[in-house]
């Protein structure tokens, strides 16, 4: 499979990986492993899909409804498929964080003695939030609770890893978004390139980045902006809404094995 794994220092029985659109059962403009539900996909080829990321993992993906908020689940053995949320979390083995991405940008996180992991799914909506509390707060938050912790003791070892999204060469927006990140914090202005007519260039994993480490989070890996982690910049690869209108969804995984 032609999955991305992270390279990242998370101990041996913390697994991960994000799929990309190869290897599965849905004719095009889905082709071919299309794991979202809600795109227009034959229900088979998604079920089909599904199946097959399950037997790959060895352990059981949940599926969120993902609706660009700030919501964080965390996930038992009554988790369902379809509940409404942008991230997850869990300290149970064999119950796989999953969350779906076509430009939006994918973060897994785990701790570096491995006894929780999280996974959150961060468009420019989540990711900004309301009053600086997007869905990285949330996600981390939830971690603090499951670790026993505070706000910023236990994250010092906390291990992020962000996965492919649209990127700043691609990902054109307006005035809103540009006031939404740097009306919180001014540093958020060095991801941004003005262009004509009041548009934007946006650097999302970056603004990732400068949030995670306002956070206490400073070991972060994968995507570091270039052009191989652009979805828009590889269609034989990745899914990109932006791109194609019309799209399928790739999963980023996490899970205690």
């Amino acid at each position: 499979m032609d999955w991305l794994v992270p390279q990242w220092p998370a101990p041996f029985h913390v697994r991960a990986l994000c799929t990309t659109r190869t290897g599965g059962s849905s004719a095009a403009p889905f082709d071919s492993l299309n794991l979202g539900d809600h795109v227009g996909d034959s229900p088979a080829a998604v079920a089909a899909n599904r199946s097959l990321l399950r037997q790959a993992l060895g352990a059981r993906p949940i599926f969120l409804k993902q609706v660009h908020g700030v919501q964080t689940l965390r996930l038992s053995d009554a988790s369902a498929d379809g509940a409404q949320a942008d991230a997850c979390c869990t300290q149970q083995a064999g119950l796989v964080c999953t969350v779906m991405a076509a430009d939006c940008l994918p973060v897994l996180l785990t701790d570096e003695r491995g006894s929780v992991v999280a996974a959150a799914h961060a468009g420019w909506r989540g990711l900004a939030g309301q009053g600086g509390l997007g869905i990285l707060e949330s996600v981390l938050s939830s971690l603090d609770l499951l670790q026993g912790g505070d706000a910023l003791s236990g994250r010092s070892g906390i291990l992020a890893w962000l996965g492919p999204c649209i990127g700043p060469q691609a990902f054109v927006v307006g005035s809103d978004v540009h006031k939404a990140f740097v009306s919180q914090d001014p540093q958020a202005a060095a991801m941004f390139v003005a262009q004509a007519g009041e548009k934007w260039l946006a650097d999302l994993a970056g603004l990732a980045r400068l949030r995670l480490a306002a956070l206490g989070v400073r070991r972060i890996y994968g995507n570091d902006g270039t052009r191989a982690w652009c979805t828009v910049s590889d269609p034989a690869r990745y899914f990109s809404h932006r791109r194609d209108g019309v799209s399928g969804r790739m999963a980023a995984c996490i899970w205690l094995a």
